[in-house]
Order: C-alpha cells, then structure tokens, then sequence
C-alpha cells in the first residue's frame, strides 16, 4: 500500500463525498443496535462496528443510488442493512473459523463467547430484515434476501470444499462467490433498484459489484501467502495453518507432481503440519507461478468491474467506483 497515500484511497474520497449519508447511515445503525431487553447486543454490535472498517458496502449502496440520481431517503435504510448483514456474517464466521483477532482487534467470540456471537450476529440478520422492509420494495427484499441465502450457503460449502484437495477453481469461485461478492454486488444493484434505474443499469452495478467483490478476495486470499500483516490485520499464513484451499494453494495443487501432492495432502487434508511446512508451501507457490497467476486472475476481475460502469451516468462517482476497482488490486498490482 505504500504507492498509495491512504488519505488519497478511493474509498476515502468515496467517503468525503458521501459524509452527509454515510453520518445518517450510522446513526441509522446506532438506533437500530439499540436493544431494550438486552444490553449485551449493543455492547458486542459496538465492538464490531465502532471497529473503524472502511463501511465500504454500505458506500457502495450510497455511492449506486447517487449515481443514479436518487434524492432518498431509502438508500440510507439500505446501506445499514447491508452493514449489518455484513457484520452479523463477520460473527458468525469468527466463530466458525475460531478467529481470535478481526481488524487488528480481539474478536467478540473472544472477548464474551460464542454464544453471544452466533446470538447477536442472529440478532442483526433479523435487524436488517426490518430495515429492508421499510423500503415496501419487494424487488430489493428479493435481491437481499437471495444474497444471505448465498451467503450461508458459500460459508457452507466453504466447511467441505477448504481442506478437500479435489476443489478446484470453479468450487472456489462458488465459495467466494457466496461468501464475498454476493454482498457486493446486492449492495450495488439494491442502490439502482431503489433509485428505479433503467434496467441496463440495475444489471451494470450487479455486475460491477460481483467482479469487485471477487477481486477483492482473491488479492485476500493472496496477501496471505505475502503481505505484511499490519496491512491485512491477520498473519501471513492463516489460511495455511487454518487449512484452506484458496486459489493460489489449487493452482499449485493442480501443477503438482506426485511428492508435492503428498506434501498437500499431509498439511491440509490432513492437517498434519510441522516447523517449515509454510516456508515449503510459499516455495511450491513460486514454483509453480500460482501466486503470479492468481494476481493475474484479481486484475482481470477488477478491469471486468471497470468495464461494468461504462453502461452508468459518467461524473466524479462513476471515476471514484472505477478508482476503487484499481485500488482494491492495488497491494498487488
């Protein structure tokens, strides 16, 4: 990130230029946070969204229903359920991946327990579907309401296909598909449906949320084999020792000859790893070109996002979306 002055990072000026909403939409989630009966739900809701994430999901709500010449008030309502999909999946997959920090912090799993998590990440699941309801538009409820089903059901899928050496590219891109760019893309399109685009565009924010989204993990997915920890908030290496099949570690798997196959299905079938696996495994990625090619693969997501935007109104928010597709990259480009 260092050719990047992080004050000068899209999404910081996507921030600027959305302030007034972006404060409406966080007191919107502040109200709603609020729990009569139950103090514990704000305090662990608190933790995770006072965490300072970029809100870049909730930005992009915003910044599609602007783009589209939308005067509110339900892109505020939108851009909140967004962000408490989100964070209710952040819950539940620290619980699921037994994760002890999130944002350079201990998570809420750690900090009460797993059942507070599980219970609160339920809580604002059933939170947002308040929210969405507000805006009495079945379309976006359709297009919210498939997007958690994905969710969950590439956070599933992600349980069987992780440590299963036959997953190959299409099973990953299914996961984070599900996982990631499932929101992305819903938090794009739901701006230009509540904005009552044309058609042509409602698909073209889909489509560039989709492709951002996916590049967005897989430069993830590649910084933890390479990237300074302080950048990522998580070590180099989580993925390997928590024994998940990312794109760079199937592409290298794909390329292997009979020992490195042993050598894959000792560390992450089997989960039997010693002192200098991580290094072995970071030297068959070089070898094999996986982490070069998987670069490849994120770049071309993010120029298929770029190209997504020429069927949009052009301005400073269609240049600030195209910025943020290059910045999203950027760490590996």
């Amino acid at each position: 990130m260092g050719m990047l002055e992080p004050r000068h990072a899209p999404h910081d000026r996507l921030a600027a230029y959305l302030s007034d909403d972006m404060e409406r939409v966080n007191a919107l989630i502040r109200e709603r946070m609020a729990s009569e009966h139950a103090p514990r739900i704000p305090e662990v809701t608190a933790h995770l969204v006072e965490a300072g994430g970029k809100r870049l999901r909730p930005m992009l709500t915003l910044a599609a229903a602007r783009l589209c010449g939308y005067g509110g008030p339900y892109h505020i309502h939108l851009a909140a359920t967004v962000e408490f999909i989100h964070t209710a999946t952040l819950l539940h997959d620290d619980v699921v991946d037994e994760s002890a920090q999130r944002r350079g912090r201990p998570t809420a799993n750690l900090l009460w327990d797993n059942k507070s998590s599980v219970l609160v990440g339920d809580y604002l699941f059933s939170r947002s579907f308040q929210l969405m309801v507000e805006t009495g538009s079945l379309r976006v409820l359709d297009i919210l309401a498939n997007a958690s089903a994905t969710i969950a059901e590439g956070e599933v899928l992600q349980l069987t296909a992780a440590q299963d050496l036959r997953t190959d590219e299409s099973i990953y891109m299914q996961v984070i598909r599900g996982k990631t760019a499932a929101l992305f893309s819903a938090a794009t399109e739901v701006g230009g449906v509540i904005a009552g685009a044309p058609e042509e565009q409602v698909k073209a924010l889909c489509a560039y949320g989709d492709a951002l989204g996916i590049a967005f993990q897989i430069v993830d997915d590649l910084l933890d084999y390479g990237g300074a920890s302080a950048t990522i908030g998580k070590n180099v290496g989580d993925d390997f020792r928590e024994r998940k099949l990312t794109m760079p570690v199937i592409k290298a798997v794909a390329a292997a000859d009979a020992e490195e196959r042993a050598f894959w299905t000792r560390t992450i079938e089997k989960g039997q790893q010693a002192e200098g696996d991580l290094e072995h495994a970071m030297a068959l990625l070089q070898r094999h070109g996986a982490l070069e090619a998987t670069r490849s693969a994120a770049l071309g997501w993010a120029e298929t996002a770029k190209t997504a935007l020429a069927h949009l109104p052009a301005g400073d928010l269609r240049d600030m979306l195209t910025d943020l597709a290059d910045y999203v990259v950027a760490r590996v480009a």
